[in-house]
């Protein structure tokens, strides 16, 4: 197994990131253009959460939840190439994982049926614990 194909996943999480971070400031850039709020009004601590709709609001909670289990991927991603342990089984999950991220990421976003994003990021932080399970046990047993 090529050590490198990890970087498949993990940059796909990135780009993820990426996506999310812009469609965040498209929908916040169209609101306030449209909602004529005072730059002096937004600089108010949490003034623009508290008068955004959900269709402003659920990118920029997606994008903080995408700098939570991911930073652990990342972290195992970079352990096993580090360590020499790329093999099938990881790759698998790990783009389980970036599937899954991705539609939790499309459901928040955009429809945000609670119980569907549930599942989709259940799925994907299983196979990121998963990953970093198998990695501590290979580790503890050396």
């Amino acid at each position: 197994m090529e050590q490198t194909a990890i970087f498949g996943p993990f940059f796909a999480t990135i780009f993820l990131t990426l996506a999310v971070w812009i469609y965040m400031y498209v929908r916040r850039i169209v609101f306030i253009n449209a909602s004529r709020v005072s730059p002096k009004e937004l600089a108010k601590p949490g003034k623009l959460a508290e008068i955004s709709p959900p269709a402003v609001s659920n990118p920029s909670d997606n994008l903080k939840n995408l700098f939570e289990i991911p930073v652990i991927f990342y972290a195992i991603a970079l352990y096993l190439f580090a360590t020499k342990q790329v093999d099938s089984l990881y790759i698998d999950a790990a783009w389980v994982f970036v599937v899954f991220r991705v539609l939790h990421s499309i459901v928040h976003c955009t429809i945000n049926i609670v119980m569907l994003r549930f599942y989709l990021y259940a799925i994907a932080t299983v196979a990121v614990w998963f990953m970093a399970i198998r990695a501590a046990l290979v580790y503890l047993s050396l």
